[in-house]
């Protein structure tokens, strides 16, 4: 929070700003992400003397393991929210259309940059299904409700139950159905629900290439919603470009642990993880045309501005 991005040292102009007192204040030394020497060691258990060699926020780790090393890569974490995070190179970008920039990694003295954006409510709305509404019985089976219907019906869920964050920064929406008629069945709530993630993720996706300036070619995909076939499959139709599944979804670990091998020598290059996580990778190709998917994002976005204003 307190880091200056270009110079990767704390901002004298921010800890003026919040009055810190630096004769009491010691902030840790900011270090790479990979580093032999500046973590330590464990001290306890089986593990104890082992060099701890590698640190990485969540998504950054993320974005490791899905070996997003190049820029215009980007990974979508489904969560009880949803984290988005694009490489845009070794430059930061800083956002004008409701993204923060960050550091992705710094693996060798060479910082790479992302721009991020996150969704509030994602594998939480499967969970007002089932808790509040008690239309499932368990989280998994949404998706099996939702192909009991061909269609959302015309249904529109703005999932907005805290307001809405990236691109829009509305904290006066609320959560908000739309499209209701007397044939309205529970299938179709439940895939308007699995759709709400998908439409917010192409907003942020749209943001991210008008401020990178960059066109994605592919959004790879983890955490608990995306084992949803339905939902990739949605997703990859809104955004119009493929989307591809990890058959072992644990990368936030994986990129953990590529961090940590890298100052150890494990690997030397980004090329020799090329194979890594590969086998049974599934990818969800576009069904519809990028008219099609305009037409249902107009939808979307004209919900969204209905349903802001209830505070």
């Amino acid at each position: 929070m307190f880091m200056n991005l270009y110079t990767l040292e704390y901002d004298e102009q921010l800890l003026d700003f919040f009055r810190f007192d630096m004769d009491k204040l010691h902030l840790p030394k900011i270090v790479r992400s990979s580093d032999r020497k500046s973590f330590g060691t464990l001290t306890t258990g089986i593990l104890k003397e082992v060099p701890i060699t590698g640190v990485l926020g969540d998504q950054s780790a993320a974005l490791v393991g899905q070996k997003g090393f190049t820029p215009g890569r980007a990974k979508n974490t489904y969560g009880t929210g949803c984290f988005l995070l694009y490489h845009v190179g070794d430059k930061p970008v800083i956002s004008t259309h409701g993204l923060l920039s960050t550091v992705a990694y710094d693996f060798d003295g060479k910082p790479q940059y992302a721009l991020e954006g996150s969704i509030a409510v994602a594998g939480s709305s499967i969970k007002f299904l089932q808790n509040n509404l008690g239309f499932i019985d368990s989280s998994t089976k949404v998706s099996q409700l939702a192909e009991t219907v061909e269609d959302n019906g015309g249904v529109t869920f703005v999932t907005a139950f805290s307001g809405l964050f990236a691109p829009y920064w509305y904290d006066d929406a609320r959560g908000t159905l739309f499209g209701i008629t007397a044939y309205t069945q529970k299938g179709h709530i439940a895939r308007a629900t699995l759709e709400a993630t998908c439409f917010q993720t192409k907003a942020i996706l749209e943001a991210m290439e008008k401020d990178s300036g960059k066109k994605l070619a592919e959004l790879a995909v983890d955490g608990g919603m995306s084992n949803s076939d339905l939902c990739m499959q949605t997703q990859a139709d809104l955004i119009s470009i493929p989307v591809e599944r990890p058959r072992m979804l644990e990368t936030t670990a994986l990129g953990a642990a590529i961090a940590a091998g890298f100052a150890v020598g494990v690997w030397e290059t980004f090329d020799k993880l090329k194979n890594i996580n590969t086998a049974g990778k599934t990818e969800f190709r576009p069904k519809i045309t990028k008219e099609e998917s305009k037409e249902k994002f107009s939808r979307w976005s004209k919900a969204v501005e209905m349903c802001k204003g209830w505070l």
